[in-house]
């Protein structure tokens, strides 16, 4: 959705920057950086965001039952979509508890309800994935993920194709740079740098 993408821009969740690029926890460089926690702080963007979250989940997985939020950027996301949808929501760590129950999700799973994880941001998928993994083992059906945004990283599409996961999101890479042209975030030559990245990241 180019308006989700134009508000990731217009509060600057999603910073470009093709000449001085950022340094990610990985080391990786990048020419731009997302921190979606920002949206929590604009009213009209995050009800645009549950709201277009809550219409691709009603589309893509019609049965669902429960939502889910990742710990801790998808969960009050999460919290608003399971509002909107009036569904059961619940929250997965990242690991179990050190103490008490011991508990990685918090909130009430039966066995078999079939369940949408919610997460912020994809880059490689991986913490989304290890949470899906979590809610399935606690007697879960996790039909699938979605996101606000993802970098659509060659290394993220193939560790969901590789575990069978769907996965959705109300915008991408390819669709913010479209929308950060046309708006004058950048120019046509940074536009090239921007795809160039996009093509290996690893190396650039």
């Amino acid at each position: 959705m180019k308006k989700i993408a134009k508000h990731l821009l217009d509060i600057k969740a999603v910073t470009l920057s093709p000449t001085e690029p950022y340094t990610w926890a990985s080391g990786m460089k990048s020419p731009i950086y997302c921190d979606n926690r920002l949206t929590m702080s604009y009213p009209e963007v995050r009800q645009d965001v549950a709201c277009g979250l809550a219409k691709r989940i009603k589309e893509e997985f019609p049965d669902v039952q429960v939502i889910a939020g990742t710990a801790t950027a998808g969960i009050p996301h999460a919290a608003w979509v399971a509002e909107e949808l009036d569904l059961p929501m619940v929250y997965i760590r990242g690991a179990s508890k050190g103490h008490g129950k011991k508990n990685q999700i918090e909130g009430r799973i039966d066995r078999g309800a079939k369940m949408v994880v919610i997460e912020d941001l994809i880059s490689t998928g991986g913490s989304v994935i290890e949470a899906c993994l979590a809610a399935e083992k606690e007697g879960a059906d996790v039909l699938g993920v979605m996101a606000i945004f993802t970098y659509q990283l060659p290394d993220g599409l193939a560790n969901f194709k590789e575990n069978n996961l769907a996965c959705h999101t109300l915008t991408n890479y390819d669709e913010l740079i479209e929308v950060a042209l046309e708006n004058n975030y950048i120019h046509q030559d940074e536009e090239l740098v921007l795809k160039e990245w996009k093509k290996d990241p690893k190396n650039w």
